[in-house]
C-alpha cells in the first residue's frame, strides 16, 4: 500500500513538472504560463494598422469617415402635366436645375370603356334593374357619381371598345337588351419633369420652387412611373 502511495505521488510530480514546462500544453489545452506577453503580442494581426487616439482625435476621425461616404441621391419628380402644360413647367426647371439635369417621362393611360345600363330616371329604378340582374346572376357595379351616365350600372370595364363589344354580344345572348357600350373615360396622356439624381444641395433648391407652372412642385418620384 505505501509502496502504490509513493509511486503515485512521484507520477503526480512527474506530470506537475512536465506541465509547468509547457511540454503538456497540446495535450491539456491550458497553458503553463498563461494568456500573457510576450507570447500574446506574436498573436496579433497586423498590428502596425491600430493607432491609439485621444478621445477627441477618435470623434474627429469618425466625423471624417461620415463626411466622406457618400451621399445619398433621391429621384424627385414634378407632374403631371398635359401636352400645353409641359412646356411652361420646362421652363421654370431650367431655373433650377442645370441643364440635362432632369428628363420628361411620359405616361399614357388607355381609356376605359363599359358595358353599360341606364340613365335611369331615378334610384328605385336602378335598384328594379339590379333585382333582375341578381336573378340573371350577372355581377354589376353601380355608378353613381358619373356626371352623364348616373345613375346607371356596368357589367363590365374594357381597354378597348372591341373588347366592350364583344362582351356586349355576349349579355345579348344572355337576354340583355337595353345594355350598350360607351365609352367611361378617354384615353390620356401626360407628363413628368424628373430629377432622378438629386443630392440634398439640389433636393433643398427642388423643395423650394414655387412657379405655378410646376403645380404642386418636385416630390419624391411614384413607384414605377411610365415613360
Amino acid at each position: 500500500m505505501l509502496r502504490a502511495f509513493v509511486v503515485a505521488l512521484l507520477l503526480a510530480n512527474l506530470a506537475f513538472y512536465a506541465w509547468t514546462q509547457g511540454w503538456l500544453d497540446g495535450v491539456v489545452g491550458t497553458r503553463s504560463i498563461g494568456d500573457r506577453e510576450p507570447e500574446r503580442m506574436t498573436r496579433q494581426v497586423r498590428p502596425e494598422t491600430i493607432r491609439i487616439l485621444p478621445a477627441g482625435d477618435a470623434g474627429a476621425a469618425a466625423a471624417n469617415e461620415a463626411a466622406s461616404a457618400p451621399a445619398a441621391l433621391a429621384c424627385l419628380e414634378a407632374g403631371p402635366f398635359s401636352d400645353a402644360e409641359v412646356a411652361a413647367a420646362q421652363a421654370a426647371a431650367q431655373a433650377v436645375v442645370p441643364a440635362g439635369g432632369w428628363i420628361t417621362a411620359r405616361t399614357e393611360q388607355p381609356a376605359a370603356w363599359v358595358v353599360y345600363m341606364g340613365r335611369y330616371a331615378n334610384l328605385e329604378a336602378m335598384t328594379k334593374k339590379e333585382e333582375e340582374l341578381k336573378r340573371r346572376k350577372l355581377t354589376y357595379d353601380e355608378v353613381i357619381d358619373h356626371p352623364t351616365l348616373a345613375p346607371g350600372l356596368t357589367l363590365g370595364r374594357f381597354d378597348d371598345r372591341a373588347s366592350a363589344n364583344k362582351a356586349l354580344d355576349r349579355f345579348a345572348d344572355q337576354g340583355i337588351h337595353t345594355a350598350r357600350v360607351v365609352e367611361l373615360k378617354p384615353a390620356t396622356s401626360s407628363q413628368w419633369l424628373r430629377v432622378e439624381k438629386a443630392d440634398a444641395a439640389m433636393a433643398d433648391r427642388l423643395a423650394a420652387v414655387s412657379a405655378p407652372a410646376l403645380g404642386k412642385g418636385f416630390v419624391a418620384c411614384a413607384k414605377g412611373p411610365g415613360t
